[in-house]
């Protein structure tokens, strides 16, 4: 025999609830599609209303021009590429460097045009341009209406500021020049105001154009905070420049134009050594110019005066000697010199090394004095650049000054022994320049006086065309510098970057989606009714033993007044079961109550009693209700005496059961309210009347309080031979049914069953939750066989308009 696996059961159990949840949820999708319609609707008017934000960005390539030199005199991170790097990053977003790109530009005025939409800044398209003094007091971000009349002439007008706008400027514009007529390209000033309006597209005479000035100072600090750089690659050093604007032109050419700025500022500091040079060199030429002139005419003069052409052999030899010896002393004192003019620079202990001349562009080939004071510029080049975004206290600022400390110590000390060997050469030149003197005196005098002038002459000839040279190779250098950075792309296209419509459009679906979805599934879980039989089967562990449709009839009496009613079905589906129960009793006790009062105890008494007795069985339902009973005022009786009566002795069983107008069917009121109900309830006169009525009746009925409330109902339940638990759809709390489950779990309860009341169609009931004992059947308006095949004599109900049937057609279950 094939073995059974009894795990396929949680399998169904499973696919059950995703299928109960799939439907519960699906079953809403109206309200899905119409919340996904209006996030749609919202979504497209903000982007239609909202001021597009794009991305703009360039890149620049910075190459590493740390000299060996300076690895060698220090090894830290002050010379590595990454902080050359941050150093670039923070000159970038200088204010320095963006009021040099701005004076590029012509941000200083902008220009809108209203749409019925919004407003849009022209930037390059504008008609007009606007010339502001900013020397003169101007009145900024106040937008202005400028009406174009003509090609020659303009007004002006203030813009109306908004409900919202506080903008306190409005009220300090200068009333004057309003609705006046101007001529474009005067000149219009005011206490407050000075500018000309020029007109630079005469085509769009009839226009309204907006136009707002912003001082200088505000842009710097609006386009350094609008700026943003970042490493493009760890393994490069590439920065990308990048904004966010609304203008995709103009956020290109301001960032082209801080590029540009960058490159320009670079080479500027890279030519300030060369233009120090050749401002040096220039001054030295006009010392000698004046002086080579006098010497040169002085030698004209006295060979003219001597009659001088030719000087001897002899002669010529010694005095080429001399002039020789003369050049090497000219050389090493412009040496000198120029190593005095370091030491007494370095000697000032400034941090700014921008005047010092390298040795290597006045023609002195000192590898180690050129490196030193290369490392000092780099350095302090640096130092500059940091400056201009961080303060003097700096951690950065601190480091290269520790640096520059170093160098210029190492720097002083080679220029002091350079200065004292030069001097020593200097000091062996001369001695042999003496030497030739005497042997040049004993020639003749003449040739002794034009020797002397002539050695004059050459050495300032000499030394002349020496700066000329200098002068000369300065000049090429300052011409061949370029940047050692490079622009790798340029601005150019713009990325959306707000709003991202692809992505809001998505968003406004699963929104549409998943609000009613989560309002709804945080309502259920909020919720702790008994919603449906799903429920019921989670939270209810007493057998069910049938379920009674929700009455949409006014009176209580359902079985007895509309016995053909969906109701009334119900109820002989519960008379079967109950009979099928309790088959071998020819009278049968049944208890009715519930966990609180309004679930429907009475009325299923009652109505239970009603069609036992239409069964054809001698029915009799007692209301033990001594409390708050009801049952007597359901059958129009208004007795005094009845169960709490005949409990204290002062009526008898004859006195106390009513017989109704319908046959077999009787009932025993609950009497007066008693101070002690459940005393009564426990006394062996209870029990005695139970058999009374056991041998006078087939079917005995007990309406009793809610157990959920009172005591006694508990012990009457073990004097029954049936009691039925009634709990009802969307009133009966989940944590009601604690106590009866635990009585039921700890057997304390016997012959318990549970009756469903009140239950509406939920449309999407699936097998595992209809089930009972007996014949539990759901009856509901929407199926058409039901009223023809029963004669319903009542006709479903009709909702007054198309709104009310959709509500509750969507209301929860």
């Amino acid at each position: 025999m094939e073995k059974f696996d009894i795990s396929q059961l949680d399998n169904d159990d499973s696919e059950l609830e995703v299928r109960y949840i799939v439907a519960r949820y699906l079953r809403f999708w109206p309200w899905y599609i119409l919340f996904i319609v209006l996030f749609l609707v919202g979504t497209y008017f903000f982007h239609r209303y909202t001021e597009d934000e794009y991305s703009v960005s360039g890149t620049m390539v910075f190459r590493n021009t740390v000299k060996p030199e300076s690895r060698i005199l220090d090894r830290s991170a002050i010379f590595s590429n990454q902080n050359s790097l941050d150093n670039e990053i923070l000159m970038l977003s200088s204010k320095n460097l963006a009021r040099e790109a701005l004076s590029k530009l012509h941000f200083d005025v902008e220009y809108f045009a209203k749409t019925n939409i919004k407003t849009i800044e022209l930037y390059n398209s504008t008609p007009i341009h606007v010339e502001v003094d900013w020397d003169h007091m101007q009145i900024q971000n106040v937008p202005i209406q400028l009406h174009i009349l003509s090609t020659n002439t303009f007004k002006l007008l203030p813009e109306v500021g908004g409900f919202f706008d506080f903008n306190p400027a409005y009220a300090q514009l200068d009333e004057g020049i309003f609705d006046k007529v101007f001529n474009f390209g005067d000149e219009i000033e005011t206490a407050r105001m000075k500018f000309k309006v020029h007109l630079v597209n005469p085509g769009r005479v009839g226009d309204v154009i907006i136009f707002t000035l912003r001082s200088p100072s505000s842009l710097e600090e609006k386009m350094t905070k609008a700026i943003n750089i970042k490493l493009v690659n760890a393994g490069a050093s590439v920065l990308e420049i990048k904004m966010v604007t609304t203008v995709v032109p103009k956020g290109r050419d301001y960032i082209n134009a801080l590029m540009e700025a960058h490159l320009e500022h670079e080479l500027r500091e890279k030519n300030r050594n060369t233009e120090n040079t050749l401002k040096f060199i220039e001054e030295q030429l006009g010392f000698l110019e004046d002086s080579l002139k006098n010497k040169e005419r002085e030698l004209q003069n006295f060979k003219v005066q001597n009659k001088m052409i030719n000087v001897s052999e002899e002669f010529s030899d010694v005095l080429g000697r001399i002039n020789r010896l003369d050049d090497s002393v000219q050389e090493l004192d412009f040496q000198i010199s120029y190593y005095t003019s370091v030491k007494d620079y370095m000697q000032e202990k400034t941090s700014d090394f921008s005047q010092i001349i390298a040795p290597s562009v006045v023609g002195i080939p000192d590898p180690l004095l050129n490196g030193l004071i290369q490392t000092l510029v780099t350095l302090s080049q640096e130092r500059r650049k940091l400056l201009a975004s961080v303060n003097e206290i700096h951690p950065e600022i601190k480091k290269i000054d520790v640096q520059m400390e170093k160098v210029q110590e190492a720097l002083l000390e080679n220029v002091l022994n350079l200065i004292d060997n030069t001097k020593k050469k200097k000091a062996l030149v001369l001695a042999n320049i003496a030497n030739y003197d005497r042997q040049f005196s004993s020639l003749p005098e003449s040739e002794s006086q034009y020797a002397s002038i002539f050695r004059e002459y050459r050495l300032r000839e000499n030394l002349y065309t020496y700066l000329l040279e200098k002068r000369a190779e300065a000049g090429i250098a300052k011409a061949s510098n370029v940047s050692d950075n490079a622009i790798l792309d340029y601005a150019k296209m713009g990325s959306l970057v707000f709003p991202k419509k692809e992505s809001n459009y998505l968003m406004a679906i699963a929104l549409g989606f998943f609000l009613p979805f989560g309002f709804l599934a945080l309502r259920d879980v909020m919720d702790q009714r008994i919603r449906n039989q799903r429920d019921l089967k989670k939270n209810f562990m007493i057998p069910q033993l049938s379920i009674i449709g929700k009455s949409d009839n006014e009176t209580n009496m359902v079985v007895l007044e509309h016995p053909k009613s969906a109701v009334a079905e119900s109820f002989r589906s519960l008379r079967s079961a109950i009979n099928y129960i309790a088959a071998d009793k020819d009278s049968k006790k049944i208890l009715v109550t519930s966990s609180v009062s309004g679930e429907g105890k009475t009325f299923t008494s009652m109505n239970l009693a009603s069609i036992m007795a239409l069964g054809g069985k001698k029915t009799v339902v007692v209301d033990a209700d001594l409390r708050k009973p009801k049952l007597a005022s359901y059958f129009g009786h208004s007795g005094k005496i009845g169960l709490s009566t005949f409990l204290i002795g002062k009526a008898l069983e004859e006195d106390i059961i009513i017989p109704t107008a319908n046959e077999n069917l009787y009932f025993i009121p609950s009497g007066i309210i008693p101070p002690n109900p459940a005393e009564l309830l426990q006394t062996q006169k209870l029990k005695d009347f139970l058999l009374y009525l056991e041998e006078n009746f087939d079917m005995v009925i007990f309406d009793t309080p809610p157990l959920g409330l009172v005591s006694e109902t508990i012990d009457l339940t073990r004097l029954f031979d049936l009691n039925l638990y009634v709990v009802r759809q969307d009133y009966t709390l989940k944590n009601h049914l604690v106590m009866i489950n635990d009585l039921f779990l700890n057997k304390q309860v016997k012959n318990v069953y549970g009756i469903f009341n009140g239950m509406e169609d939920s449309g999407y009931n699936y097998k595992g939750y209809n089930y009972g004992y007996g014949n539990a059947y759901i009856y509901s308006q929407k199926n058409k066989y039901i009223y023809n095949y029963y004669g319903q004599d009542k006709k479903p109900r009709q909702y007054k308009n198309l709104f009310f049937k959709f509500i509750s057609y969507f209301k929860v279950k």
